[in-house]
């Protein structure tokens, strides 16, 4: 059947702007107009670049829009060939098979529908004009699955980071180099692309790390934003959003969800879900799920006899330290402290904590800490990959001289007492001291936390700059193994460092002066009750007047 003019100038216009073939869709599903947001998505996902990601709040409608872009362009061109992928394979198939529904139900997309002689499955299928080729014009498949071996035009990743597989680090690592696997998948071509779709679920989420290697990111959040909270988005909101003659709190697609609807939902979500799953701001999320804050910390120098005996903590812009290497979350700082009294005392103690590892890829990890008048300072910790060594052993006990410690404390993790007795020689011959094991049992996630937090969020803990500089030194080569980067980063969730040996042994050492310091209060709590029994009963014997001044001196002569 021969076109008319009219229905080439149609088919035209359908191919040259995705947003008219997404309102024939919206109208064959007997959905409303798409939106204006709606519309702006699908005018990124036609012009948007090699590398993308679309982040949009939940509701939105981002993969059926994205399944009716994988449509369009096999409408347009035949012969491409999309890879699907999601974090499962039943989610990739859910894409696969609602883009494949369109192209039967469609009458103006029927001629796609896959011919008697081509493959015609949920998870793999051709469009009839397609050529033979082993690649099929559409696959679906979970980001665990076979990606090798296949070629691809255009590759969507819809929702592939999940909680279930970015909780912990050692899954955000897999999930970061699988996703690697699709430089290989995709064709040399300049057409070729891939596009995430997803809602981040932390600061350290796929999506952010993706956009430092140079994927172009557009968030649409479901509200209009404030200048402050802008700012959290690092340039990444849709220039749509910014442009909206809204107030700073409404919704910025009234045709989707109202201010009410919203607000329902944000009661209902609490503020930190309400933040990533509609404002895709991870911020809020970090702050509540990330305890250890760097801005907590005191950071000075610190001298090996005498230390102040108090300090006032401050986040005053004006005492950040500016030129202290970050590995924090964003706009985590290290700051001065505001104030140090004149007064400065002798240290009352010191402990050299102890890790230790066997030969594997840990540290045996050491830190030094001083206590002074309930304050805690750090002049040096570190790491060495060296294990149990006599390398290692002579130069913690020199350690121990060099900071003139009055104990070491060792974890008790390693050949049940083993390393002890590895270590006991040559502390006895370079600086006599005490050693003692300390045990565990609690998950230790959860206890680094609980010690480590409180005495943070006190503002008690205190570093000298040179164990920051000289921590992002030793650890250039693997951040993971960075203090600073396991402090920021540890959750109370079993297993979400690679590596902790550093930040374990801090805690460590926090311990054991929070020990120190419950065992001296009791000591003070008991000298006071004892006092003040005394006074009772002498006020007592006074009242009765049972003994007097001379009677006194009578019991003492006798």
């Amino acid at each position: 059947m021969k076109k008319t003019k009219a229905t080439i100038d149609v088919e035209r216009r359908i191919k040259e702007d995705f947003r008219y073939f997404l309102f024939l869709i919206w109208k064959h599903l007997n959905l409303p107009d798409p939106t204006p947001v709606q519309y702006d998505i699908a005018q990124y996902l036609q012009h948007g670049k090699k590398r993308s990601i679309i982040q949009a709040f939940r509701g939105i409608g981002k993969s059926w829009i994205t399944s009716a872009f994988v449509v369009w362009k096999l409408y347009c061109d035949p012969q491409l060939k999309i890879m699907v992928v999601s974090a499962s394979k039943e989610r990739s198939d859910q894409f696969s098979i609602f883009t494949k529904r369109l192209i039967g139900e469609v009458d103006f997309l029927q001629h796609l529908a896959p011919r008697a002689d081509q493959r015609n499955s949920i998870i793999s299928f051709d469009v009839a004009p397609a050529l033979t080729d082993h690649s099929p014009s559409v696959k679906s498949v979970g980001i665990t699955g076979q990606l090798t071996g296949s070629r691809a035009d255009l590759i969507i990743a819809d929702d592939i980071e999940v909680m279930n597989n970015s909780a912990t680090q050692d899954a955000r690592d897999k999930l970061s180099e699988a996703v690697k696997e699709f430089d290989a998948i995709l064709k040399p071509l300049p057409t070729s692309r891939v596009i995430f779709l997803g809602t981040p679920q932390t600061e350290m989420s796929l999506y952010n790390v993706l956009a430092e290697r140079g994927y172009d990111v557009r968030i649409w959040p479901s509200r209009k934003p404030s200048e402050l909270e802008i700012i959290n988005y690092k340039g990444r909101l849709a220039p749509f959003i910014l442009e909206l003659e809204t107030a700073v709190g409404c919704t910025t697609d009234p045709l989707r969800f109202s201010d009410a609807d919203l607000e329902e939902r944000y009661l209902s979500y609490g503020k930190a879900g309400f933040a990533l799953q509609f404002m895709l701001d991870t911020a809020a999320s970090d702050a509540n799920k990330y305890p250890l804050k760097l801005s907590d910390l005191i950071v000075t120098e610190i001298h090996h006899d005498k230390g102040h005996t108090e300090y006032a903590w401050s986040t005053k812009k004006d005492l950040q330290y500016p030129d202290l290497p970050l590995v924090g979350l964003a706009g985590d700082r290290y700051y001065r402290p505001m104030w140090s009294s004149e007064a400065v005392q002798p240290y009352s103690g010191r402990v050299l904590a102890i890790d230790p590892s066997g030969r594997g890829s840990d540290e045996t990890s050491y830190c030094v800490g001083y206590m002074l008048n309930g304050y805690i300072f750090c002049p040096e910790i570190k790491g060495t990959a060296d294990g149990y060594s006599d390398t290692t052993l002579r130069h913690l006990a020199n350690v121990a001289k060099i900071h003139k410690v009055n104990e070491i404390v060792v974890e008790a993790n390693f050949g049940d007492g083993m390393f002890v007795q590895l270590l006991a020689p040559h502390v006895n011959r370079t600086y006599p001291c005490t050693i003692t094991e300390v045990r565990h049992s609690t998950q230790k996630e959860r206890r680094i936390i609980d010690t480590l937090e409180p005495v943070m969020m006190q503002h008690r803990l205190i570093f000298d700059p040179r164990v920051i500089i000289e921590d992002e030194d030793t650890t250039r080569n693997d951040i993971n193994y960075s203090l600073f980067h396991q402090m920021t980063r540890l959750t109370s969730e079993r297993g979400a460092l690679r590596h902790d040996d550093r930040l374990d042994c801090l805690s460590i050492m926090v311990a054991y002066w929070n020990s120190q310091m419950d065992a001296d209060a009791a000591v003070i709590r008991k000298k006071q009750q004892q006092e003040l029994l005394d006074l009772e009963l002498q006020k007592f014997i006074e009242e009765a007047g049972g003994i007097t001044a001379s009677t006194d001196s009578w019991f003492s002569s006798y």
